[in-house]
């Protein structure tokens, strides 16, 4: 019996002990070589001793064996998440299991342009390293399906923004995202729209605010710019604006637009077809979209760039051919 005492005391203190060590141990910062962030991958489906091999793999000067025990004593062996980490200085165990535990993952960052085409989203998206890229071989219906849109065509119906993911998220997710935010400030604006904009359907005043995300030059000049077209379109007024044109060129513009390419009928060209295009022309940012449902109070029909970025409206078309004059030739 005395020796099955002195057993179990000696195995209490043993366990004491190492408890008293592995607290110890897990507070002390771990000796990271360099001034650079030791990085580290966990791959999906790893057990916890799997996990801890692997962060030692990946460069992290830590004990295999004592990280799992850590994780084990702490009760969060079955709590560590898959991911791209990166490890500051003065990093203990114990700050180091606590950012597997909470998924605390590399993030990476991707910036959607206003006025950006669908294109050159999709494009900017296929170019991040990080991403993983699930859509590039799909149609742009098969994708619209995909997000379980509503809408076949892609164009103008995601937000431009900055998005922030973990390394290995799928770009699916980027399109889903960012669709949904679309739709929903397409929705808020559509909600505290003037009463008597000339809008059938949100689609339509998505149409116009990407016209006007195009062709404004100042933000300030939104509204003014809305109104122009929403004052054409109410009057029966052909809206004649470029970007519309030279987004149904497509592939054959070449940075110029020519007389012959206004006289040639495309579905966009609103130079030759009445009312809006479509579609939308690219991708419009939250001024445009409030632009276009809630236009300035103006009976200006016209505008021309004065070189500066800003516009010089006119009402009618002899003070607008002065300004042309005045400004353009």
């Amino acid at each position: 019996m005395a020796f099955i005492k002195r057993t179990i005391i000696f195995i209490i203190l043993l366990a004491i002990g190492s408890g008293i060590y592995v607290t110890h141990w897990a507070s002390q910062p771990l000796a990271i070589p360099g001034n650079n962030p030791a990085e580290f991958s966990i791959k999906p489906g790893s057990g916890v001793r799997s996990a801890m091999r692997q962060v030692q793999e990946g460069g992290v000067p830590v004990e295999p064996l004592l990280m799992e025990l850590l994780a084990r004593i702490s009760g969060r062996a079955g709590a560590i998440k898959a991911g791209y980490y990166r490890l500051k200085p003065q990093t203990t165990p114990l700050i180091l299991l606590n950012q597997i535990v909470k998924g605390d993952t590399i993030k990476e960052s991707l910036t959607i342009i206003e006025g950006w085409t669908f294109a050159q989203m999709r494009a900017e998206i296929a170019r991040q390293n990080w991403l993983k890229q699930d859509t590039g071989g799909l149609t742009e219906t098969a994708l619209m399906e995909k997000i379980n849109s509503d809408y076949d065509l892609a164009e103008g119906l995601f937000y431009p923004d900055t998005y922030v993911y973990a390394r290995g998220t799928s770009d699916f997710e980027i399109y889903q995202i960012s669709h949904a935010r679309m739709l929903k400030k397409l929705e808020q604006a559509w909600a505290n729209r003037d009463a008597d904009v000339p809008y059938r359907t949100p689609y339509e005043a998505l149409i116009m605010a990407s016209i006007v995300e195009k062709e404004t030059g100042r933000a300030a000049e939104r509204k003014r710019i809305a109104a122009v077209f929403v004052n054409r379109l109410r009057s029966g007024m052909l809206l004649q604006t470029d970007p519309t044109v030279i987004y149904g060129m497509g592939a054959s513009f070449d940075g110029n637009i020519r007389k012959q390419d206004l006289q040639t009928d495309t579905p966009y060209n609103t130079y030759k077809r009445s009312g809006l295009p479509p579609t939308p022309i690219a991708l419009p940012g939250n001024g445009a979209l409030e632009a276009a449902l809630k236009p300035a109070a103006t009976n200006d029909l016209y505008f021309v760039a004065r070189g500066d970025g800003s516009s010089e409206f006119s009402e009618n078309l002899s003070d607008h051919n002065k300004a042309v004059n005045k400004y353009q030739r």
